[in-house]
């Protein structure tokens, strides 16, 4: 809400000229008032902003044909603004009214991180039974894992490639069979916060507690969620993996690579597609939303979404190179709001990943942690 205050601070100043901003008229419609400014000269009425944010979603997904028709795609969702809002992106154009209906099955996945930040089961039990009442609410089957799972997780197969004429196949498929074939949503499971070994707990905590940075921590604390969110989707059937990232976030996210060595890495861990884990697919639809969006968007439409604390909530802007990096960009946006824009646009839509060829099933040296080629070149 603050970096959303200093951004409407920032646009008000000069910004209507000719009269107050009542008198403004939405851009798409040319009739209602607007009911909110996007950028400068971007206003927008409340039914035209929602189908705007709408089409945006559906757009990214039929621009990019990564996720066939009738596919199981499990969502992972946060409880954060960006991922909530995501699922409720899926739910409208899930819908019997919605127009160009999405043809996925989809599923919910939350990962409780209470025992990386020291909270108590009763703690943790409160926030999972917020979000189950946001997910049940939904009709979706959803998961609730906590992170100590990671801990008994086994090992990642090879990477697998699909050919390219597999959506077309499947849209001709699902077309034909009208969608009869392919599975429909389950039943949403009623279950709190699975019971947790209390040696897991006190393993992951261990292994965090190694850690001597919160720099190194926030970036191990991703990989973990990442891996238990693969492997969730690949014992559960599930062949997509959507993640809410926002064109924020990510952002946020790629000048942190390259502060931390990941230079290499960053069409993986910032493209709309990342096929590293090779039959799970790691999309990212929500990449061309800015945290403003988002924010106006849940507020206008009452988006229900849960505050929850992290590694690195109340820390300082010089505590870890991710806030350090966070507190850099959101306050250049203030000033120039085109900031986000050009730092993803410019950079990251443009790179692409070569890897190092050698004997092997994929032909590439991978990283045993995150999975991504590896970008050295050391001898025997």
């Amino acid at each position: 809400s603050l970096i959303i205050g200093r951004e409407c601070r920032s646009q008000r100043v000069g910004e209507w000229p000719q009269g107050p901003f009542v008198s403004k008229k939405c851009v798409k419609c040319k009739e209602a008032p607007a009911a909110l400014v996007i950028r400068a000269g971007d206003a927008y009425c409340r039914l035209c902003f929602k189908d705007f944010f709408i089409h945006k979603f559906k757009a990214v997904l039929g621009k990019n044909r990564i996720i066939f028709p009738g596919e199981k795609v499990l969502l992972a969702v946060s409880g954060g603004p960006s991922s909530c809002s995501m699922l409720r992106q899926v739910q409208e154009g899930l819908s019997q009214k919605a127009n160009k209906k999405l043809r996925f099955v989809p599923g919910v996945a939350f990962i409780d991180e209470g025992a990386a930040i020291g909270q108590s089961v009763e703690e943790r039990q409160r926030t999972v039974a917020e979000l189950q009442a946001v997910f049940q609410a939904t009709g979706f089957p959803f998961y609730i894992l906590p992170l100590e799972q990671v801990c008994v997780e086994p090992a990642e197969p090879a990477a697998l490639d699909q050919p390219a004429s597999a959506y077309k196949a499947a849209v001709h498929h699902f077309v034909e069979t009208d969608g009869s074939n392919f599975p429909r949503p389950q039943e949403p499971k009623k279950t709190l916060l699975p019971r947790v070994q209390e040696s897991h707990t006190l393993m992951l905590q261990q292994l965090l507690g190694s850690v001597k940075t919160l720099t190194a921590r926030e970036e191990l604390l991703n990989t973990l969620r990442q891996h238990l969110l693969v492997h969730t989707a690949r014992t559960e059937g599930y062949s997509k993996l959507m993640l809410g990232d926002s064109c924020t976030r990510l952002a946020v996210k790629l000048l942190t690579s390259i502060s931390l060595g990941r230079g290499a890495q960053l069409a993986q861990d910032t493209g709309f597609s990342d096929s590293r884990y090779g039959d799970i697919i790691l999309v990212r639809p929500m990449r061309d939303y800015s945290a403003k969006e988002v924010a106006y968007y849940n507020h206008l439409f009452t988006v229900p979404y849960v505050v929850i604390p992290s590694v690195d909530t109340k820390t300082v802007d010089k505590a870890s190179i991710q806030r350090l990096t966070e507190s850099f960009v959101t306050k250049l946006q203030t000033d120039f709001p085109s900031t986000v824009s050009t730092i993803y646009r410019l950079t990251s839509e443009k790179l692409q990943t070569a890897c190092r060829k050698r004997s092997g099933a994929d032909g590439c040296d991978r990283c045993l942690l995150c999975l991504c080629s590896l970008d050295t070149a050391v001898g025997e």
